[in-house]
């Protein structure tokens, strides 16, 4: 039902799906919604602000899912809000939107839905705004009427930002301007990198085999008891490194809920990290996003606020040429939109796609292994190697897709880590854009973009994080490798950091 600005209308439902549309195109900027639970007409704490930076409240009850491709060539932002789990002093919802690299006037096609979430049933629509040249728009509310809740089109601008906007409600906003990504100089070569072999020839068509089993050379067995020359013709040798003895096999930690994605717990019979000292005031919410792109590939974790605590990357793909709604044409999408999914579709049958998020690692001490499902390796967030996988997702079912941990009060510790990504049944990622999202608990949210494979590789090196004396680099890698008879994409990609691991068989 169409309903124009100022009109409202009763809901019938315990819960409402809000969507977000607009129509992308050259030009056209990127939009994020978000939400404010209020109390008296203003937030009771940060908490109480939900959007791409803070997903879900602190009830669980309104959560913001992301962004996806409407089909149409538009996109479509969505929060969710359980209506009948809200806190009972919560008397209404503020449902709000902020632009990205343009106004609100320059989104074609702007309005928003509101929906049954169990029947996918429209039961409002908002689309006459009147948008100029605002930065951020309330958009409509949810709001407690006789026992019952309502939807009002809303429509109020402001060109002040989803700051301006959040402070009226009484959110404390860290309003200092978020930098550029640095332009860093590249790191010394050490060792210099190996590229991924090329791919064959496509020979005539022929029927597509099976996907080939892994062999025995595809997954770590211990750190190697004297250093092991990459197996990759005309490598540069590896200069020789200390013996280090196996690393401590730690248990599984307990995988964290879905939503919202919480630290994972100290690992059973390991001391826990100590106990910082408690802030004086609450840090201010950070509004600030970094795009890491082929032009702008680095950022300082340090140099732009993000001292400590806990950072939380998240790894989701979609098919390639969905609408990215983004004004940096170097940009192929945006934090959380890539569902995963979306990548269960891409596999015929109920078993989806199995992609793998993993992580080399290597201390200062030289100690060095991997983090992945295989082999249950989950790592170990409290005691090395300071880095941990959440969770498994075995087949595409999960939203927000897989999330790694790294314990950046340790990161003094680490001397890199390497992020990457991979077909478990060795199926290509053609076809397939990425995006990996850095979640600091304080800073700014980094996003890098993959663009997509036009080679049947089916591992990608996505990210690199070196310590460079005052803490934590990323440099977005967005690397292709692609298996031969020979080599397994895992031998590809230590070959080619020079990580020089003892590779063995294992499975899930």
């Amino acid at each position: 039902m169409l309903i124009a600005k100022g009109a409202n209308i009763a809901l019938a439902t315990t819960g409402v799906r809000v969507e977000l549309h607009w129509r992308s195109g050259p030009g056209v900027p990127d939009a994020d919604a978000s939400a404010l639970l209020l109390a008296g007409g203003r937030v009771r704490s940060d908490a109480d602000f939900v959007f791409y930076h803070q997903p879900q409240d602190a009830s669980g009850a309104v959560r913001h899912l992301g962004k996806q491709s409407s089909g149409d060539g538009g996109v479509v932002d969505t929060l969710t809000v359980a209506l009948d789990a809200l806190d009972a002093v919560v008397e209404t919802v503020v449902l709000a939107a902020s632009s990205d690299g343009g106004s609100f006037g320059q989104l074609p096609g702007l309005q928003l839905r509101v929906l049954d979430p169990q029947s996918g049933q429209e039961v409002a629509r908002f689309e006459d705004t009147g948008a100029s040249s605002e930065t951020a728009f309330v958009l409509g509310e949810l709001y407690r009427r006789g026992g019952g809740w309502k939807f009002r089109a809303v429509g109020q601008g402001y060109d002040s930002g989803l700051a301006g906007l959040a402070t009226d409600y009484g959110i404390n906003v860290d309003d200092e301007p978020a930098p550029t990504a640095a332009r860093l100089p590249p790191p010394p070569p050490a060792p210099a990198p190996v590229s991924a072999p090329a791919p064959a020839p496509a020979p005539a068509p022929a029927p597509e085999p099976e996907p080939e089993p892994f062999t025995s050379d595809d997954f770590l067995l211990a750190p190697p008891a004297a250093p092991v020359a990459p197996p990759v013709p005309a490598a540069p040798p590896v200069p020789p490194v200390p013996v280090q003895p196996p690393a401590p096999d730690f248990p599984q930690a307990p995988a964290p809920a879905p939503m919202p994605a919480p630290v994972p717990a100290p690992v059973p019979g390991y001391p826990p990290a100590p106990t910082p000292v408690p802030a004086q005031a609450p840090a201010p919410v950070s509004l600030s996003k970094i795009h890491l792109t082929a032009k702008d590939p680095m950022v300082s974790l340090t140099k732009h606020g993000t001292n400590g605590g806990m950072l939380r990357v998240n790894l989701n793909w979609a098919p390639a040429g969905s609408p990215q709604g983004s004004a940096d044409p170097g940009r192929q999408g945006g934090g959380g939109w890539l569902a995963k999914k979306l990548r269960a579709a891409l596999q015929p049958g109920p078993g989806g796609r199995d992609l793998d998020l993993s992580c080399l690692w290597e201390l200062q001490d030289g100690a060095k292994g991997i983090i992945q499902a295989i082999g249950g390796r989950f790592g170990n967030l409290y005691g090395p190697p300071y880095v941990q996988l959440a969770n498994d997702d075995r087949t595409g079912s999960v939203a927000t897709g897989e999330d790694l941990w790294i314990n950046l009060d340790r990161s003094a510790e680490i001397r890199r880590l390497l992020v990457f990504a991979h077909d478990y049944n060795n199926l290509p990622l053609t076809g397939l854009n990425g995006v990996a999202t850095l979640f600091p608990v304080n800073g700014p949210t980094v996003e890098l973009a993959l663009d997509g494979c036009d080679f049947p590789a089916t591992a990608c090196a996505v990210a690199l994080l070196e310590n460079d004396g005052t803490g934590l680099v990323v440099r977005r890698e967005g690397r292709y490798f692609q298996r031969t008879p020979e080599l397994s994409v895992h031998r590809m990609i230590d070959a080619a950091y020079g990580w020089n691991l003892q590779w063995g068989h294992g499975t899930k």
